[in-house]
């Protein structure tokens, strides 16, 4: 009978406890991700040496970027982020697999999308995330990219490219889909810019 006691009680303990205890918070009702429209076909192949590969470096990107919410620019300041809206990882990450994937469906060349030291390719493409998110002040979505090319020898060129997609709701779904707009702006322009020499 004590053993029954004790085992209700424990059970009991537990119940009460699950009810104050919180595991994670709750799942947004979607997530967002990125997808390029420039795509190289299914079954499609590139060969080429270190000299005509591309390497695409993940780029850096301030804290406000460096996690899986949509920050919001309230003012010049202020920084918030957008209810429910959260990618799948993190958008630095997002943007360097939808820049690799578009760079090798425009320029046909050799592409590796991070470091991979057997290929040794010249031309890298790296920079830095500086906007990737909704500006509330002008109900648009901004990404700005600065990149920085670097290839044989001392040779090293920067640029920066930003695409802005006006008159967006505040709300997940259309940020989503203009934030994948203007990412996919920015990297058929820095495509162009890498296969122009």
């Amino acid at each position: 009978m004590a053993r029954i006691s004790k085992a209700v009680l424990a059970g009991g303990l537990a119940m009460a406890l699950a009810g104050c205890i919180s595991l994670g918070s709750e799942p947004p009702p979607s997530l967002l991700s990125l997808t390029a429209t420039a795509m190289a076909p299914a079954g499609s192949a590139t060969s080429g040496d270190p000299a005509s590969a591309i390497a695409i470096l993940e780029p850096g990107a301030p804290q406000s970027l460096d996690v899986a919410r949509v920050p919001v620019q309230i003012d010049d300041t202020e920084i918030a982020y957008l209810k429910d809206a959260v990618w799948v990882e993190k958008p630095a990450r997002l943007f360097q697999r939808l820049l690799a994937e578009t760079v090798r469906a425009r320029t046909g060349r050799l592409v590796t999308d991070g470091e991979t030291p057997a290929i040794g390719a010249v031309t890298r493409i790296e920079g830095s995330l500086g906007a990737f998110g909704y500006d509330a002040r002008t109900s648009s979505v901004v990404v700005r990219y600065d990149a920085v090319r670097a290839g044989a020898g001392d040779s090293v060129q920067t640029r920066r490219f930003e695409a802005v997609v006006p008159g967006v709701a505040a709300e997940a779904g259309p940020v989503g889909r203009a934030l994948n707009e203007a990412a996919n702006q920015v990297a058929g322009e820095v495509a162009a810019w890498v296969s122009g020499g």
